[in-house]
C-alpha cells in the first residue's frame, strides 16, 4: 500500500498539521512516511500546503505531481489542485468555502461541510480534523487510534485539553463522508 496525498488550504487552517499527524500516525504504524511543507512568507492568510505519503515499503522521492487523494480546504487549493488528482483519485474539499466547484467525471468527488460543522461545534480549528476524519474513513490509509496518536503527538501539550473536541471533530468527518458514500 502507497498513498500520495497533498493537502492544501491558507495558513492558519492546520493543512501542515494535518499532514503531520498522518506522518505520526502512519510511524506508529510502521510504515513509511513522507510531508513535505510548502507555505508562503505570511504566518496566517497565506497559501500552505503540504505533500504526505504513506506507504508500506520505502519511499524513493517526496517529489510527485499526482496524488491519490488531493485535500483542499478553500477555492484557490481546489483550483490549484483539483487537475493533479490521479484518474480514479479522491477530492475531499470543504464545500462550506467553495463557491466553484470541481467538474471532473474521472475522480471520486467528497464535498464535506466542514466550515459549518466546526461552527457548530463552536471551534473552527478542528475543522482540520472533520476533513481528517473524512479522508481516513474512506481511503483507511491508517487506523483511527493511529490519527488519534499523532494528534497527541502533534498538539502542543497545553492544547491536550482540546483532544477530546478534536477526537468529535475527526468522528463526525467520518460520519459525513460514510454518508455520502451511501448516496453515491
Amino acid at each position: 500500500m502507497k498513498h500520495e496525498a497533498i493537502f492544501a488550504g491558507f495558513g492558519g487552517q492546520g493543512v501542515l498539521t494535518m499532514g503531520m499527524i498522518l506522518c505520526y500516525a502512519g510511524m506508529k504504524e510502521g510504515k513509511e512516511v513522507c510531508w513535505m511543507p510548502s507555505y508562503g512568507p505570511e504566518m496566517r492568510g497565506g497559501t500552505a500546503n503540504c505533500i504526505t505519503i504513506v506507504s508500506d515499503d520505502l519511499i524513493s522521492s517526496p517529489i510527485i505531481s499526482k496524488f491519490d487523494s488531493v485535500i483542499a480546504l478553500n477555492q484557490p487549493s481546489l483550483d490549484k489542485f483539483e487537475s493533479a488528482v490521479k484518474p480514479g483519485g479522491n477530492l475531499f474539499y470543504d464545500s462550506t468555502n467553495i463557491v466553484v466547484p470541481p467538474t471532473r467525471t474521472d475522480i471520486n468527488l467528497f464535498p464535506i461541510p466542514a466550515s459549518e460543522e466546526a461552527n457548530k461545534l463552536n471551534n473552527l480549528k478542528v475543522m482540520n480534523m472533520l476533513m481528517l476524519g473524512a479522508f481516513i474513513s474512506i481511503t483507511k490509509v491508517v487506523e483511527d487510534d493511529a490519527i488519534i496518536y499523532g494528534l497527541q503527538q502533534v498538539l502542543p501539550e497545553r492544547y491536550h485539553n482540546l483532544i477530546p473536541l478534536n477526537k468529535e471533530a475527526y468522528d463526525i468527518g467520518k460520519k459525513i463522508s460514510v454518508s455520502l458514500l451511501v448516496n453515491q
